[in-house]
Protein backbone atom coordinates (compact mmCIF):
# COMPACT_ATOMS: atom_id res chain seq x y z
CA UNK A 1 0.00 0.00 0.00
CA UNK A 2 3.30 2.39 0.89
CA UNK A 3 4.66 1.90 -2.97
CA UNK A 4 1.19 2.67 -4.23
CA UNK A 5 0.81 5.98 -2.13
CA UNK A 6 4.31 7.09 -3.23
CA UNK A 7 4.10 6.31 -6.85
CA UNK A 8 0.82 8.34 -7.30
CA UNK A 9 2.62 11.25 -5.04
CA UNK A 10 5.54 10.68 -7.72
CA UNK A 11 3.60 10.95 -10.52
CA UNK A 12 1.55 13.58 -9.35
CA UNK A 13 5.19 15.61 -8.76
CA UNK A 14 5.85 14.89 -12.63
CA UNK A 15 3.13 16.01 -14.17
CA UNK A 16 3.09 19.16 -11.89
CA UNK A 17 6.85 19.39 -13.59
CA UNK A 18 5.66 19.10 -17.20
CA UNK A 19 2.69 21.55 -16.44
CA UNK A 20 5.18 24.02 -14.68
CA UNK A 21 7.29 23.59 -18.09
CA UNK A 22 4.20 24.19 -20.17
CA UNK A 23 3.39 27.37 -18.56
CA UNK A 24 6.80 29.21 -18.91
CA UNK A 25 6.79 31.83 -21.40
CA UNK A 26 10.23 31.97 -22.97
CA UNK A 27 11.75 35.15 -24.14
CA UNK A 28 10.81 34.58 -28.01
CA UNK A 29 6.93 34.30 -26.64
CA UNK A 30 6.72 37.63 -24.93
CA UNK A 31 8.69 39.23 -28.13
CA UNK A 32 6.34 37.57 -30.34
CA UNK A 33 3.80 39.35 -28.03
CA UNK A 34 5.00 42.49 -27.99
CA UNK A 35 5.62 42.44 -31.89
CA UNK A 36 1.79 41.47 -32.09
CA UNK A 37 1.03 44.29 -29.83
CA UNK A 38 2.99 46.68 -32.09
CA UNK A 39 0.92 46.02 -35.13
CA UNK A 40 -2.05 45.79 -33.63
CA UNK A 41 -1.62 49.15 -32.03
CA UNK A 42 -0.30 50.52 -35.86
CA UNK A 43 -3.31 48.98 -37.27
CA UNK A 44 -5.91 50.47 -34.63
CA UNK A 45 -4.63 53.96 -35.28
CA UNK A 46 -4.99 53.88 -38.53
CA UNK A 47 -0.84 54.64 -38.84
CA UNK A 48 1.26 54.72 -42.13
CA UNK A 49 4.40 53.75 -41.70
CA UNK A 50 7.39 54.89 -43.63
CA UNK A 51 10.90 53.79 -44.66
CA UNK A 52 13.57 55.48 -43.11
CA UNK A 53 14.64 56.62 -46.72
CA UNK A 54 11.03 58.27 -47.61
CA UNK A 55 11.54 60.33 -44.55
CA UNK A 56 14.96 61.06 -45.86
CA UNK A 57 13.19 62.26 -49.06
CA UNK A 58 10.89 64.28 -46.82
CA UNK A 59 13.50 66.25 -45.61
CA UNK A 60 13.37 64.63 -42.46
CA UNK A 61 9.76 65.04 -41.65
CA UNK A 62 6.21 62.93 -40.95
CA UNK A 63 3.37 64.10 -42.48
CA UNK A 64 1.25 64.05 -39.69
CA UNK A 65 -2.12 64.56 -41.93
CA UNK A 66 -0.88 61.59 -42.75
CA UNK A 67 -0.69 59.92 -39.66
CA UNK A 68 2.71 58.89 -40.76
CA UNK A 69 5.46 57.36 -38.51
CA UNK A 70 9.11 56.59 -39.88
CA UNK A 71 10.27 52.94 -38.82
CA UNK A 72 14.29 52.55 -37.80
CA UNK A 73 14.99 49.35 -38.61
CA UNK A 74 17.98 48.72 -36.72
CA UNK A 75 16.20 49.36 -33.17
CA UNK A 76 12.50 48.67 -33.88
CA UNK A 77 11.31 52.67 -33.03
CA UNK A 78 8.83 53.93 -34.90
CA UNK A 79 8.59 58.19 -34.49
CA UNK A 80 6.34 60.81 -35.62
CA UNK A 81 7.54 64.29 -35.75
CA UNK A 82 4.76 66.84 -34.73
CA UNK A 83 7.18 69.85 -34.66
CA UNK A 84 10.63 69.80 -35.72
CA UNK A 85 11.22 72.67 -33.51
CA UNK A 86 13.25 75.98 -34.01
CA UNK A 87 17.18 77.05 -33.92
CA UNK A 88 19.62 74.58 -33.74
CA UNK A 89 20.57 70.70 -33.59
CA UNK A 90 22.52 69.56 -30.79
CA UNK A 91 26.16 70.21 -32.58
CA UNK A 92 28.96 67.53 -32.20
CA UNK A 93 30.71 67.36 -28.88
CA UNK A 94 27.47 69.35 -27.28
CA UNK A 95 25.84 68.85 -23.85
CA UNK A 96 22.92 70.08 -23.16
CA UNK A 97 19.74 70.20 -20.77
CA UNK A 98 16.69 69.56 -21.72
CA UNK A 99 12.99 69.60 -20.34
CA UNK A 100 10.76 67.08 -21.26
CA UNK A 101 6.80 67.03 -21.08
CA UNK A 102 5.69 63.61 -21.67
CA UNK A 103 3.13 60.59 -21.16
CA UNK A 104 3.90 56.62 -21.28
CA UNK A 105 1.66 54.52 -22.39
CA UNK A 106 2.12 50.65 -22.06
CA UNK A 107 0.98 49.27 -25.21
CA UNK A 108 0.49 46.14 -24.60
CA UNK A 109 -2.11 46.34 -21.72
CA UNK A 110 -2.56 49.95 -22.63
CA UNK A 111 -2.67 51.56 -19.67
CA UNK A 112 -1.10 54.79 -18.86
CA UNK A 113 2.44 54.44 -16.78
CA UNK A 114 3.69 57.96 -16.26
CA UNK A 115 3.73 61.28 -17.24
CA UNK A 116 4.09 64.90 -16.45
CA UNK A 117 1.78 66.71 -18.96
CA UNK A 118 -0.85 67.84 -16.34
CA UNK A 119 1.70 68.39 -13.78
CA UNK A 120 3.28 71.48 -15.38
CA UNK A 121 5.47 72.49 -12.54
CA UNK A 122 6.82 69.28 -12.32
CA UNK A 123 8.50 68.24 -15.67
CA UNK A 124 11.24 65.83 -16.01
CA UNK A 125 14.98 67.25 -16.77
CA UNK A 126 17.65 65.77 -18.49
CA UNK A 127 21.01 66.12 -19.64
CA UNK A 128 22.14 64.86 -23.17
CA UNK A 129 25.14 64.64 -25.45
CA UNK A 130 26.06 64.13 -28.58
CA UNK A 131 28.95 62.41 -29.75
CA UNK A 132 30.05 62.08 -33.24
CA UNK A 133 26.08 61.73 -33.63
CA UNK A 134 25.78 58.92 -30.69
CA UNK A 135 23.33 60.88 -28.38
CA UNK A 136 22.99 59.05 -24.56
CA UNK A 137 21.57 61.45 -21.96
CA UNK A 138 20.38 60.93 -18.12
CA UNK A 139 17.74 62.14 -16.03
CA UNK A 140 18.57 64.73 -13.43
CA UNK A 141 14.99 64.88 -12.03
CA UNK A 142 10.79 63.93 -12.75
CA UNK A 143 8.95 61.43 -13.02
CA UNK A 144 10.81 59.06 -15.10
CA UNK A 145 14.24 59.32 -12.70
CA UNK A 146 11.85 58.20 -10.08
CA UNK A 147 10.00 55.29 -11.76
CA UNK A 148 13.07 53.92 -13.61
CA UNK A 149 16.60 55.57 -12.41
CA UNK A 150 18.82 57.93 -14.47
CA UNK A 151 19.54 56.07 -17.69
CA UNK A 152 17.57 57.84 -20.40
CA UNK A 153 15.88 54.94 -22.49
CA UNK A 154 17.77 54.64 -25.76
CA UNK A 155 14.20 55.27 -28.07
CA UNK A 156 14.25 58.54 -26.67
CA UNK A 157 17.10 60.29 -27.83
CA UNK A 158 16.41 58.24 -31.02
CA UNK A 159 14.35 62.23 -32.62
CA UNK A 160 17.44 64.28 -31.48
CA UNK A 161 19.86 64.37 -34.30
CA UNK A 162 16.37 65.76 -36.23
CA UNK A 163 14.93 68.30 -33.85
CA UNK A 164 16.26 71.87 -33.56
CA UNK A 165 16.56 73.91 -30.15
CA UNK A 166 16.57 77.33 -28.66
CA UNK A 167 16.36 78.63 -24.95
CA UNK A 168 12.20 79.32 -25.21
CA UNK A 169 9.09 79.15 -23.23
CA UNK A 170 7.34 76.50 -24.09
CA UNK A 171 5.04 77.05 -26.76
CA UNK A 172 4.30 75.98 -30.51
CA UNK A 173 8.41 76.26 -31.56
CA UNK A 174 9.29 73.51 -29.35
CA UNK A 175 9.78 70.26 -30.64
CA UNK A 176 7.45 66.93 -30.02
CA UNK A 177 7.47 63.57 -31.17
CA UNK A 178 5.31 60.65 -30.75
CA UNK A 179 7.22 57.07 -30.35
CA UNK A 180 6.56 53.21 -29.98
CA UNK A 181 9.58 52.03 -28.16
CA UNK A 182 10.05 48.12 -28.10
CA UNK A 183 11.49 46.79 -25.33
CA UNK A 184 15.22 46.93 -25.85
CA UNK A 185 15.39 50.66 -26.62
CA UNK A 186 12.76 51.30 -23.37
CA UNK A 187 13.30 51.73 -19.80
CA UNK A 188 14.45 49.34 -16.94
CA UNK A 189 10.84 47.99 -16.42
CA UNK A 190 9.75 47.29 -20.03
CA UNK A 191 13.23 45.87 -21.04
CA UNK A 192 12.95 43.18 -17.53
CA UNK A 193 9.17 42.29 -18.46
CA UNK A 194 9.30 42.70 -22.44
CA UNK A 195 6.93 45.37 -23.17
CA UNK A 196 6.59 48.66 -25.76
CA UNK A 197 5.36 51.74 -24.72
CA UNK A 198 3.91 54.76 -26.51
CA UNK A 199 5.74 58.16 -25.74
CA UNK A 200 4.28 61.87 -26.63
CA UNK A 201 7.34 63.90 -25.47
CA UNK A 202 7.86 67.68 -26.14
CA UNK A 203 11.77 68.51 -25.55
CA UNK A 204 12.88 72.41 -24.64
CA UNK A 205 16.11 73.84 -24.12
CA UNK A 206 16.78 74.74 -20.23
CA UNK A 207 17.31 78.16 -19.56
Amino acid sequence: MKKIVHLLFALLAVGATFQACDDTETYADMKEKEREAIEAYIKSEGIKVISLEQFYAQDSTTDVSQNEYVLFKDNGVYMQILRKGEGQPIADGVRMELIARYYEVNIKEMDTLTGNIFDTSNPDKLTVENKSGNYSGSFTAGYMLSAYGSPVPSGWMVPLPYLRFKKTLPGNDIPKVRLIVPHSEGQSTASSYVYPCLYDISYQESF
